[in-house]
């Protein structure tokens, strides 16, 4: 298929490049530093190659959510912003940004997003899960109070948020000791952005405010497959949920959530998350550097599911969510698309 959006795809500067070192064995590390600092070179050859129109481009994580002073934490996002506007300038037709912000301070979050929506014209924010606060090991997660002002500027301004991955703190990893392999894509990014995002739903925030839009990746981080349970667990036992919630979990995640392919590249698992949230709200990705275009590129052209929710799912819904000025759509027909 021609004219694919993929929006979980990230980029560093010198500041945030070595977060991502310990994603990958130190054999493979100057490849993926090269990928990472590449936006303009080997990335479009990449695109060209497999059918990606555009890329929506995010930085590295943890990166600005791991820099517990608050000024720090602006510095760095406003740096990596400004790097990115003037990246995205050079090609828009081809590249679009998310914001980075500051999320250790509400305030200073909200008047990053605003400028970046207003000013640099960002397409909206990637956060890279909870951030860290006071002496470095203080989490803080996004649905306690003092963030409900950010988000009500987030609704305001119309621009989705994408919640994405990070580890949990070692104070917070105890599970995993012996067994490092769970941590980061195998499993415990899942499980740290899957809480982070029940959590979200779980404290009301979407009864307050309905059209927020909230976009995680990886096929749902597993979100998907477990509504029914969460919904209904003990289902005899008539005692009310003790969320502050006033629907079904599952109503808001229908609702209010859109799920990316990204770094997910299994047909039965895209079904399941078709059957549970539509095609309509599940958006190609691919990940990159830390996957590969081809794996994505391929397996998504391939896939056994219709060429309409292909066409959705591969940019239509992504050009309609994101709002893009250029209809990607137009460019390239259906028939191509089926090519």
């Amino acid at each position: 298929m021609q004219g694919k959006i993929a929006l979980e795809e990230h980029f560093a500067i010198p500041d945030t490049l070595l977060d991502s070192a310990g994603f990958v064995p130190a054999e493979y590390w100057p490849e993926l530093k090269g990928r990472l600092l590449d936006i303009q070179e080997r990335r479009l050859t990449e695109m060209d190659r497999h059918g990606i129109e555009m890329m929506i481009l995010s930085l590295n994580a943890p990166a600005v959510q791991a820099i517990p002073d608050r000024a720090m934490a602006l510095e760095i996002a406003r740096r990596a912003n400004d790097y990115l506007a003037e990246q995205v300038a050079k090609r828009p037709t081809r590249f679009q940004a998310f914001a980075a912000l500051p999320m250790q301070d509400p305030e200073l979050a909200t008047s990053e997003l605003e400028r970046c929506v207003k000013t640099l014209g960002f397409r909206g924010a990637l956060v890279n899960g909870f951030s860290q606060i006071a002496d470095g090991r203080a989490p803080i997660y996004y649905d306690l109070p003092q963030y409900w002002p950010f988000w009500a500027r987030v609704e305001q301004l119309g621009t989705p948020f994408y919640l994405h991955p990070r580890n949990p703190l070692p104070e917070d990893s105890r599970i995993y000791e012996g067994h490092s392999w769970l941590l980061g894509p195998t499993w415990a990014f899942g499980q740290e952005t899957a809480v982070h995002a029940l959590r979200l739903i779980g404290s009301g925030l979407f009864d307050a405010h309905p059209n927020l839009r909230i976009i995680v990746g990886h096929m749902g981080e597993g979100l998907p497959y477990s509504m029914w349970r969460i919904d209904h667990r003990n289902a005899w036992v008539k005692a009310p949920h003790k969320h502050k919630a006033k629907r079904k979990i599952r109503d808001y995640f229908n609702e209010n959530f859109y799920l990316t392919t990204s770094g997910n590249f299994r047909t039965q698992t895209l079904i399941d998350a078709m059957l549970e949230i539509g095609a309509d709200r599940i958006l190609f990705s691919v990940d990159w550097p830390f996957e590969n275009v081809d794996h994505a590129a391929d397996w998504f052209d391939a896939a056994s599911i219709s060429e309409t929710d292909r066409v959705k799912i591969g940019r239509d819904n992504a050009a309609r969510l994101f709002k893009l000025d250029r209809p990607v759509s137009a460019s390239v027909g259906i028939d191509q698309a089926a090519e």
